[in-house]
């Protein structure tokens, strides 16, 4: 049972938050009705992102028998067999397809363009280099994007660029500890699209990220939108924290 859970990964279920961004900065956080359907989009979120993490595991399995830590993944390991995977993947879309049942026909459109995205970066899309950290941004896009759309408010087109840069950071810091491991590591070459990176590339990148994360977030905290929700246009000393 416990490499069936691994499997799932539900560390990574925490990147499902986002989904609770627009429900926050709208303030309806403490409105019961708001908060029950993005919480339910947020179990439907994360059975959706395990069952692309099982798929991505089996897509991958040999060349994560030769990482030195993806090794220990259940189905690299041996632990779940390809099989058990497709099995586990199944009943998580079925269950995914029964909760998301009562939601808007909006969020469905997002979840399912979020599926897709990511079956398109297990299978190729990953290996394309700039496409592949991009990819892993606007899935926390769409997260935002359909946190706003469950609960049918606008979302700042400026909290949706900060999301942006904030996601890239991320998943360039991610390539840039791949590059090191691969550095590190005697007889592990990595993923084929970290050769057509190197670090004085990814510094620059991250660079950009960080500061597109702050000018963004910054425009958020003038507009006048935000301003007239929030009643208020101190917010632009919060940059600071960014």
């Amino acid at each position: 049972m416990s490499a069936y859970i691994r499997l799932l990964r539900p560390t990574q279920w925490l990147k499902n938050f986002f989904l609770f961004a627009p429900l926050i900065f709208s303030k309806h956080m403490f409105q019961e009705g708001y908060l029950l359907s993005v919480g339910l989009a947020f179990v439907v979120f994360s059975l959706l992102s395990s069952t692309v993490y099982v798929v991505n595991d089996i897509a991958d399995r040999e060349a994560d028998q030769l990482h030195p830590i993806k090794r220990n993944r259940p189905i690299a390991a041996g632990k779940v067999s390809v099989l058990q995977g497709i099995g586990a993947s199944l009943v998580l879309l079925i269950a995914v397809l029964f909760l998301s049942a009562s939601l808007n026909s909006k969020f469905h459109l997002i979840a399912l363009l979020y599926f897709l995205l990511n079956l398109g970066y297990s299978f190729f899309l990953k290996r394309v280099i700039l496409v592949d950290v991009f990819v892993v941004a606007a899935g926390f896009m769409l997260r935002v994007l359909a946190g706003a759309f469950v609960i049918d408010v606008q979302v700042s087109h400026w909290i949706v660029l900060c999301t942006l840069f904030v996601s890239l950071f991320l998943a360039i810091s991610k390539r840039r500890g791949e590059l090191l491991l691969v550095d590190g590591s005697e007889g592990y070459k990595g993923r084929a699209v970290l050769r057509e990176y190197d670090l004085p590339f990814i510094d620059q990148m991250m660079t950009v990220a960080a500061a597109g994360m702050a000018i963004s977030y910054a425009l958020y905290t003038v507009a006048d939108r935000t301003v007239h929700v929030f009643g208020t246009e101190n917010l632009i000393f919060t940059t600071v924290f960014v």
